[in-house]
C-alpha cells in the first residue's frame, strides 16, 4: 500500500485523494475533541487516549513497518518535544476557559501560522484567491469564537488566561503540522513515520494522567475513562494519519487549512449528537469557514 500512495505524490490523482484525508481529518478530529469534552478531567483524558494509541502502534512499529533510517531518530525527537509542549499547552487551556472558545481560537491561529510554515519551509505559494478563502475560513473560527465568548456565562475570570494560552496551542499546532510534514517526508515508507510516532508520543502523558488520578480526593472510575480512551486512540490514528498522509501527498498549507473545517463538524456533532443549541447566527459563522475551504481549494 505504501508503494501506491507514494506513487501518487505530484499528481492530480494524489491532489484528489489528499483533499479527501483533509476531509476526513477534520472530521475525524471534531469527533476527538468531543471525546476530549465530557466529565473527564482533560489531563486524564489525554493521557488515557496516548496510552491507547501508544500501545496498539507498538507492534506496528517494532514489527511490522520497515525499521527507521538513522536520521529519523533526530527528527522523531523534535516531533516529541514539540508535540508534548503542544498537549502540556491544550490540556492547561481547556482547564482554564470554556472549550466552545478554546477550540475556536486553537483552530483558528493553527492554519495561518501553517501556512506561513509550509511557505518557508517547502516553498508553497498560496494564490491571491487561497489567501481570500484562508480570511474567509479565519474570519469564520474567530468570529465563532467571539459568539461563543460574548454569550460565555462560566469562566470568566480565567479567560484571559485561556485565550492567551489557546493562542499559543494554535502556533504549535501549525509547528507540528510543518514539522511532522517534513517528517513524514523524510522516510522512505510514510507508515514508518506514523507507527514510530504514535509508539514514542504516547509514552509522556499517561504515567502523568495516572499520578494525577492517584492524587485526586474523588477518583473516577477507570473502566468508563479507559473505554475513552481506547476509542479516542483508534480516532487519533486516522484522523493524524490522514492529515499527515495528505502533507505528503500534496501541499501542506492546503491540507493544513482543510483540516480546520473541523470546526464545522465539531458544531454539528455538538448539534445533532450533543443536543447542543446552534442557531442562525452560528450556521452563517460555519458557513463562512466553510465557504474559505472552498476557496482556497479552487484558488489552487
Amino acid at each position: 500500500m505504501s508503494e501506491w500512495l507514494i506513487s501518487l505524490e505530484g499528481t492530480e490523482a494524489g491532489h484528489q485523494l489528499a483533499l479527501i484525508l483533509a476531509i476526513l481529518a477534520a472530521f475525524l478530529h471534531a469527533v476527538f475533541g468531543a471525546l476530549q469534552k465530557g466529565r473527564h478531567d482533560p489531563w486524564l483524558s489525554r493521557g488515557a487516549i496516548d496510552g491507547a494509541y501508544g500501545l496498539m502502534a507498538m507492534p506496528f512499529a517494532l514489527f511490522v513497518v520497515p525499521w527507521p533510517e538513522p536520521h529519523m531518530w533526530i527528527i522523531f525527537a523534535g516531533a516529541f518535544v514539540i508535540h508534548t509542549a503542544y498537549k502540556f499547552l491544550q490540556a492547561y487551556a481547556y482547564t482554564k476557559g470554556a472549550y466552545t472558545v478554546v477550540y475556536p481560537v486553537v483552530r483558528g491561529t493553527g492554519p495561518l501560522f501553517a501556512v506561513i510554515g509550509a511557505w518557508l519551509v517547502f516553498g508553497e505559494q498560496f494564490t491571491a484567491l487561497q489567501w481570500g478563502g484562508v480570511a474567509v475560513l479565519l474570519m469564520g473560527i474567530f468570529g465563532l469564537a467571539l459568539y461563543n465568548l460574548v454569550f460565555l456565562t462560566t469562566a470568566r475570570d480565567t479567560l484571559p488566561t485561556a485565550l492567551a494560552v489557546a493562542v499559543a496551542t494554535g502556533v504549535f499546532v501549525a509547528f507540528y503540522t510543518t514539522y511532522d510534514a517534513y517528517g513524514i517526508r523524510a522516510t522512505a515508507n510514510p507508515f514508518t513515520f506514523l507507527a514510530w510516532f504514535f509508539f514514542l508520543d504516547g509514552l509522556v502523558f499517561p504515567p502523568l494522567a495516572a499520578l494525577r488520578w492517584w492524587n485526586m480526593v474523588e477518583r473516577p472510575a477507570l473502566p468508563p475513562l479507559l473505554l475513552r480512551g481506547f476509542v479516542g486512540g483508534i480516532v487519533a490514528f486516522f484522523s493524524f494519519g490522514s492529515v499527515m498522509m495528505a502533507t505528503r501527498l500534496d501541499k501542506v498549507g492546503e491540507a493544513a487549512v482543510l483540516r480546520e473545517t473541523s470546526t464545522v463538524f465539531a458544531a454539528l456533532i455538538g448539534w445533532l449528537v450533543l443536543r447542543e443549541t446552534v442557531g442562525p447566527r452560528r450556521i452563517a459563522l460555519m458557513t463562512l469557514i466553510a465557504a474559505g475551504a472552498v476557496l482556497v481549494e479552487l484558488g489552487g
